[in-house]
């Protein structure tokens, strides 16, 4: 079976990166793709993804408040956030509304893929 991921990034470009990226990797699938966290947050609920990628900056509802109610929502599952604002202080926020890894966007695909597999690891 393989595991589901669900991008959550109001760029349709970035979307699209991610989901080739990420279906490359041998068991991945996209399940699905939302272009804000309110959008998101409803993917997660019908889908019940395995991990959600998440972009900090979008409309309608950002990363940080998408984080808080999938926190809530799905406590089992794990949040990564990517974002062009990485800063000390938004690393401690996200960490707070319950993602597990931050990210830049302009960190490496393998760096990306290398966090994924270890939020995927079964907790001990």
């Amino acid at each position: 079976m393989p595991t589901y991921i669900l991008i959550v990034d109001d760029s349709a470009v970035i979307r699209e990166t991610l989901r080739q990226i990420l279906e490359r990797q041998g068991g991945w699938a996209v399940c699905a793709e939302a272009a804000d966290g309110r959008e998101g947050i409803e993917k997660a609920q019908q889908l019940k993804p395995d991990v959600i990628v998440l972009d900090l900056a979008m409309p309608v509802m950002n990363g940080l408040e998408a984080a808080r109610e999938l926190t809530r929502v799905l406590p089992c599952v794990p949040l990564l956030m990517v974002t062009s604002y990485e800063t000390a202080h938004l690393r401690q926020e996200a960490l707070s509304a319950g993602v597990r890894t931050v990210m830049s966007k302009s960190d490496s695909i393998e760096a990306l893929v290398n966090s994924i597999q270890v939020l995927l690891e079964p907790v001990s």
